[in-house]
C-alpha cells in the first residue's frame, strides 16, 4: 500500500492510502477529495482530474504519455499547464510512489 497526499488550493491536505495499481484519480474519488471531478471516468477525455505533481515527485512519476500530453495541450487554453501537470487518471500508484504529493488546481477545465 502507498499513501498519496492531495493538497488543496488553500493549503489544506488529505492523505489517503491505496492498493497498488489504483489511479490517483480513483483514490481521490473513493475518498471524497474535493477538486477531482473526473467527469469522463478516467479515459483522458475531459481533463477534470488535472493535478500538479509536487516538484519533488515529477521525475519519479514520469512524463505524461502521448495521449495524455495531447489532452493537456488541448486544455492549455483553459488551464495553466506546467511541467508538473498530469491527469490523475493516468498516474497509477506503485510502492515507489508512496508519499506522492499532488496539488489540486483552484478550478478544473469546464467545471
Amino acid at each position: 500500500m502507498a499513501r498519496v497526499t492531495y493538497v488543496q488550493p488553500d493549503g489544506s491536505e488529505k492523505t489517503c492510502t491505496n492498493f497498488e495499481g489504483m489511479a490517483v484519480m480513483h483514490l481521490a474519488i473513493g475518498n471524497l477529495v474535493d477538486g477531482i471531478d473526473a467527469l469522463c471516468g478516467g479515459v483522458r477525455q475531459c481533463g477534470t482530474c488535472h493535478v500538479y505533481v509536487d516538484d519533488a515527485w515529477i521525475e519519479r512519476v514520469g512524463p505524461p504519455g502521448e495521449d495524455e500530453a495531447i489532452m493537456l495541450d488541448a486544455l492549455s487554453d483553459a488551464i495553466a499547464v506546467t511541467a508538473g501537470s498530469r491527469l490523475s487518471c493516468q498516474i497509477h500508484i506503485t510502492e515507489e510512489l508512496d508519499g506522492l504529493r499532488v496539488h489540486i488546481p483552484k478550478e478544473q477545465p469546464g467545471v
